[in-house]
């Protein structure tokens, strides 16, 4: 069964577009080809730049009006600044400006800290939310992290080969003499 405009004339507002003479984008407007010449609008005025802004480095400039609220500082600011010296069909760009950002959100929880307020992660992350509505999902996220978290301690506290690799610089340093 077709639906037709009758269908839904009991909505306020259905159609309201329907009407070739009443819809702003029909006909598409009158272009009289100097929008090919160049710019067809003034630039806006350049805003005052008071800190650092990081740009692209396939603009020769910045654009008019940029975000300032908050200028890259600390480690992340520095990685910031590194991924902005490449290109941005690049992976140079990109990934370390997703690292930051990771690297941006640790560097928030040790500023809270040491402003002395500790930050409710739990909440701020919606584990709440993540807990009644998809709590496998949550085990399964808290078992991988524990899992790693487990093996990167193993890792760097197991005892067995160290003493080893001790004794092998020192036969590798007597044997080179």
């Amino acid at each position: 069964m077709k639906k037709t405009a009758e269908d839904f004339a009991h909505i306020p507002g259905w159609g309201i577009d329907a009407d070739p003479e009443n819809e702003p984008t029909y006909p598409n407007r009158h272009r009289t080809g100097e929008e090919h010449d160049g710019r067809s609008w003034v630039r806006p005025t350049q805003q005052v730049l008071d800190r650092e802004v990081l740009h692209s480095i396939e603009r020769p400039d910045y654009t008019a009006v940029v975000g300032n609220s908050v200028p890259p500082s600390g480690l992340s600011g520095m990685i910031r600044r590194f991924a902005f010296k490449h290109s941005e069909n690049e992976y140079l760009h990109w990934l370390p400006l997703l690292m930051a950002d990771k690297v941006n959100v640790v560097e928030g929880i040790i500023d809270d800290i040491a402003h002395g307020t500790v930050p409710n992660i739990w909440a701020e992350k919606g584990y709440n939310a993540q807990w009644k509505h998809d709590r496998s999902g949550m085990l399964v996220k808290m078992a991988t992290f524990a899992a790693v978290v487990g093996g990167g301690i193993f890792l760097l506290t197991r005892k067995g080969d160290k003493p080893q690799r001790r004794e092998l610089g020192k036969r590798y340093a007597s044997a080179s003499r």
